[in-house]
């Protein structure tokens, strides 16, 4: 067997593997990053450096629920989220926008044109559930795969609500979050 048709056999073998199915070249990699971002910390922004790497649009979608009061509005997070977002896509020449959604993640997905969910894990906990989501979001959406980015080992304790609890009693998060993000908390909880 030549080496040409080694290759194409291997290709072949690759593609029914994926349904054959393949993204013509000129159809935009458009991804979709979904959380509360209540408040935006460095956790969310390492995603976020990650993600734009991988796709020529992110999408970053707000969960907003009618059961939930979150400390910041959707508009707030919007702009947090573009404040500090935006020099990261603008570096990687990837076309960023800020939707919100109170529906499942799969059918803002849909809405967005995105074929890759982007989902965070800090450590095996976080893999275990999102094992789990990704599983029935592949089985209600399964032209929308999900994209796992591990943390770096610095933003691996980091979650929003533990930040939102430090910062509502007093303490220090501006290891947490971004400089912006220090002041928009110090404003909410000034006392």
């Amino acid at each position: 067997m030549a080496a040409g048709e080694k290759v194409q056999g291997a290709k072949a073998a690759a593609l029914r593997g994926c349904g054959g199915r393949v993204r013509p070249r000129f159809m935009p990699r458009i991804a979709l990053y979904a959380g509360s971002f209540d408040p935006v910390t460095n956790g969310h922004l390492d995603v976020v450096r990650h993600a734009v790497r991988l796709a020529d649009r992110l999408v970053i979608a707000i969960g907003v629920h009618p059961g939930k009061t979150p400390l910041f509005t959707a508009e707030e997070r919007t702009a947090m989220l573009h404040e500090n977002c935006a020099p990261f896509a603008r570096e990687a020449k990837c076309e960023l926008s800020c939707v919100t959604f109170s529906d499942l993640v799969v059918d803002a997905a849909r809405k967005a044109g995105a074929t890759m969910l982007i989902r965070g894990v800090r450590d095996g906990t976080d893999l275990d559930y999102e094992m789990q989501m990704a599983g029935m979001n592949g089985a209600m959406a399964p032209e929308v795969v999900t994209v796992f980015l591990p943390a770096s080992p610095a933003v691996r304790p980091i979650t929003a609500t533990l930040v939102r609890q430090i910062a509502g009693m007093g303490g220090d998060v501006s290891a947490f979050v971004p400089a912006p993000v220090v002041a928009r908390l110090k404003k909410k909880f000034a006392r």
